[in-house]
Protein backbone atom coordinates (compact mmCIF):
# COMPACT_ATOMS: atom_id res chain seq x y z
CA UNK A 1 0.00 0.00 0.00
CA UNK A 2 1.39 3.85 -0.84
CA UNK A 3 0.74 6.41 1.49
CA UNK A 4 -0.07 9.63 0.32
CA UNK A 5 -0.31 13.02 2.07
CA UNK A 6 -2.43 15.31 0.25
CA UNK A 7 -1.08 18.65 0.08
CA UNK A 8 -2.65 20.50 -2.80
CA UNK A 9 -4.61 22.83 -1.02
CA UNK A 10 -3.82 26.61 -0.57
CA UNK A 11 -3.72 27.01 2.73
CA UNK A 12 -5.60 30.55 3.63
CA UNK A 13 -6.93 29.87 6.64
CA UNK A 14 -4.21 29.57 8.72
CA UNK A 15 -2.52 33.10 7.14
CA UNK A 16 0.92 31.65 6.03
CA UNK A 17 2.36 30.56 2.82
CA UNK A 18 2.12 26.51 2.23
CA UNK A 19 0.66 24.56 4.98
CA UNK A 20 2.95 22.22 4.78
CA UNK A 21 6.29 23.93 4.90
CA UNK A 22 5.03 25.74 8.26
CA UNK A 23 7.79 24.91 10.75
CA UNK A 24 6.61 23.54 14.02
CA UNK A 25 8.96 22.07 16.82
CA UNK A 26 12.15 22.45 14.32
CA UNK A 27 10.07 20.50 12.06
CA UNK A 28 8.10 21.41 8.49
CA UNK A 29 4.14 20.75 9.51
CA UNK A 30 4.47 18.02 6.54
CA UNK A 31 6.68 15.51 8.26
CA UNK A 32 4.30 14.46 10.94
CA UNK A 33 1.81 12.68 8.63
CA UNK A 34 4.75 11.77 7.02
CA UNK A 35 6.47 9.95 9.45
CA UNK A 36 3.44 8.46 10.59
CA UNK A 37 2.19 7.12 7.05
CA UNK A 38 5.65 6.07 6.72
CA UNK A 39 5.52 3.82 9.25
CA UNK A 40 2.99 2.04 7.80
CA UNK A 41 3.35 1.86 4.13
CA UNK A 42 6.44 1.20 1.69
CA UNK A 43 6.45 4.07 -0.53
CA UNK A 44 5.01 7.34 0.53
CA UNK A 45 4.15 10.48 -2.14
CA UNK A 46 3.31 14.15 -1.19
CA UNK A 47 0.43 14.85 -3.93
CA UNK A 48 0.08 18.36 -4.35
CA UNK A 49 -0.55 21.45 -7.08
CA UNK A 50 2.90 21.62 -9.36
CA UNK A 51 3.13 25.46 -7.96
CA UNK A 52 3.01 24.17 -4.28
CA UNK A 53 5.86 24.76 -2.01
CA UNK A 54 7.32 21.96 -0.01
CA UNK A 55 10.34 21.79 2.55
CA UNK A 56 13.07 19.30 1.80
CA UNK A 57 10.73 15.46 2.21
CA UNK A 58 12.44 13.47 5.08
CA UNK A 59 13.25 9.87 3.99
CA UNK A 60 12.37 8.44 0.86
CA UNK A 61 9.39 10.41 -0.03
CA UNK A 62 7.87 11.26 -3.67
CA UNK A 63 6.40 14.47 -4.71
CA UNK A 64 3.70 13.93 -7.52
CA UNK A 65 1.91 16.68 -8.77
CA UNK A 66 -1.53 16.36 -9.37
CA UNK A 67 -3.42 18.58 -12.30
CA UNK A 68 -3.81 22.40 -11.10
CA UNK A 69 -7.63 22.63 -11.67
CA UNK A 70 -9.58 22.02 -9.71
CA UNK A 71 -8.98 22.63 -6.61
CA UNK A 72 -10.61 20.12 -4.88
CA UNK A 73 -9.52 16.66 -2.64
CA UNK A 74 -10.82 14.06 -5.01
CA UNK A 75 -8.75 15.79 -7.82
CA UNK A 76 -5.48 14.46 -5.43
CA UNK A 77 -7.14 11.41 -4.39
CA UNK A 78 -8.47 10.46 -7.71
CA UNK A 79 -4.39 11.35 -8.56
CA UNK A 80 -2.77 9.07 -6.02
CA UNK A 81 -4.56 6.33 -7.14
CA UNK A 82 -4.15 6.83 -10.79
CA UNK A 83 -0.50 7.02 -9.96
CA UNK A 84 -0.34 4.51 -7.15
CA UNK A 85 -2.44 1.87 -9.57
CA UNK A 86 -2.94 0.47 -6.15
CA UNK A 87 -4.82 1.10 -2.62
CA UNK A 88 -3.71 4.38 -1.16
CA UNK A 89 -3.49 5.19 2.27
CA UNK A 90 -4.34 9.04 2.19
CA UNK A 91 -3.85 11.93 4.65
CA UNK A 92 -4.26 15.34 5.01
CA UNK A 93 -0.40 17.61 5.04
CA UNK A 94 -1.97 19.49 8.15
CA UNK A 95 -3.17 16.23 10.15
CA UNK A 96 -0.24 16.62 12.53
CA UNK A 97 -1.66 13.97 15.31
CA UNK A 98 -2.26 11.09 13.30
CA UNK A 99 -0.46 8.06 14.53
CA UNK A 100 1.14 5.29 12.70
CA UNK A 101 -1.94 3.11 14.67
CA UNK A 102 -4.05 4.80 14.19
CA UNK A 103 -2.97 4.54 9.93
CA UNK A 104 -2.89 0.80 10.81
CA UNK A 105 -6.19 0.84 11.77
CA UNK A 106 -7.32 2.07 8.53
CA UNK A 107 -5.16 -0.30 6.37
CA UNK A 108 -6.96 -3.48 8.67
CA UNK A 109 -10.60 -2.41 7.77
CA UNK A 110 -9.47 -1.87 3.94
CA UNK A 111 -8.60 -5.77 4.35
CA UNK A 112 -11.51 -6.89 5.78
CA UNK A 113 -13.57 -4.37 3.42
CA UNK A 114 -13.46 -5.82 0.62
CA UNK A 115 -12.32 -3.22 -1.52
CA UNK A 116 -14.75 -0.26 -0.16
CA UNK A 117 -12.75 2.41 1.43
CA UNK A 118 -11.86 2.25 5.40
CA UNK A 119 -12.67 6.36 6.65
CA UNK A 120 -11.80 7.66 9.62
CA UNK A 121 -14.73 8.85 11.68
CA UNK A 122 -14.60 10.95 15.06
CA UNK A 123 -17.18 12.23 16.97
CA UNK A 124 -19.54 10.95 14.44
CA UNK A 125 -18.05 12.74 11.20
CA UNK A 126 -16.34 11.10 8.50
CA UNK A 127 -12.78 12.57 7.80
CA UNK A 128 -12.37 11.74 4.21
CA UNK A 129 -9.03 12.74 3.61
CA UNK A 130 -7.88 10.22 6.32
CA UNK A 131 -8.94 7.05 4.47
CA UNK A 132 -7.55 4.02 2.61
CA UNK A 133 -9.23 4.06 -1.26
CA UNK A 134 -8.66 1.63 -4.16
CA UNK A 135 -8.97 2.31 -7.64
CA UNK A 136 -12.56 0.77 -7.87
CA UNK A 137 -13.02 4.69 -6.12
CA UNK A 138 -11.79 6.07 -9.24
CA UNK A 139 -14.94 5.89 -11.70
CA UNK A 140 -16.52 7.87 -8.23
CA UNK A 141 -14.61 10.25 -8.53
CA UNK A 142 -13.75 11.02 -12.04
CA UNK A 143 -17.38 11.56 -12.21
CA UNK A 144 -17.84 13.67 -9.58
CA UNK A 145 -18.68 17.50 -9.88
CA UNK A 146 -15.54 19.81 -9.87
CA UNK A 147 -17.65 21.42 -6.84
CA UNK A 148 -19.13 18.04 -5.69
CA UNK A 149 -19.28 17.64 -1.47
CA UNK A 150 -16.12 15.27 -0.51
CA UNK A 151 -18.02 13.46 2.43
CA UNK A 152 -21.49 13.14 0.14
CA UNK A 153 -19.02 11.54 -2.57
CA UNK A 154 -17.17 9.15 -0.17
CA UNK A 155 -20.57 8.28 1.31
CA UNK A 156 -21.65 6.92 -1.84
CA UNK A 157 -19.11 4.69 -1.73
CA UNK A 158 -20.73 2.84 1.25
CA UNK A 159 -17.40 3.01 3.47
CA UNK A 160 -16.17 1.06 6.01
CA UNK A 161 -16.38 3.39 8.74
CA UNK A 162 -13.53 3.65 11.55
CA UNK A 163 -14.10 5.38 14.50
CA UNK A 164 -11.08 7.24 15.94
CA UNK A 165 -10.80 9.73 18.79
CA UNK A 166 -11.56 13.33 17.48
CA UNK A 167 -7.64 14.52 18.34
CA UNK A 168 -6.02 12.10 15.87
CA UNK A 169 -7.90 13.50 13.10
CA UNK A 170 -8.14 17.47 13.50
CA UNK A 171 -6.04 19.31 11.25
CA UNK A 172 -3.86 22.51 11.57
CA UNK A 173 -6.12 25.74 9.97
CA UNK A 174 -5.89 28.65 12.12
CA UNK A 175 -3.03 29.97 13.97
CA UNK A 176 -4.90 28.78 16.93
CA UNK A 177 -4.78 25.09 15.89
CA UNK A 178 -0.58 25.89 15.06
CA UNK A 179 -0.11 26.98 18.09
CA UNK A 180 -1.87 23.92 19.86
CA UNK A 181 1.04 21.81 18.04
CA UNK A 182 3.78 23.98 19.00
CA UNK A 183 2.81 23.69 22.50
CA UNK A 184 2.33 19.90 22.17
CA UNK A 185 -1.61 20.10 22.72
Amino acid sequence: MIGAVLAGGAGRRLGRGSKAAVEVRGRALISWPLAALGAVCDRVAVVCKPGTELPELEGPAERWDEPEYPRHPLVGIAHALERAGEPVLVCAADMAWVTADACRSLVDAAGAGGGAPAVAVAGGVLQPVFAVYSPVALDTFRAAESDAALTATVESLDPVRVALPPPLVRSVNTPEDLADLESGA
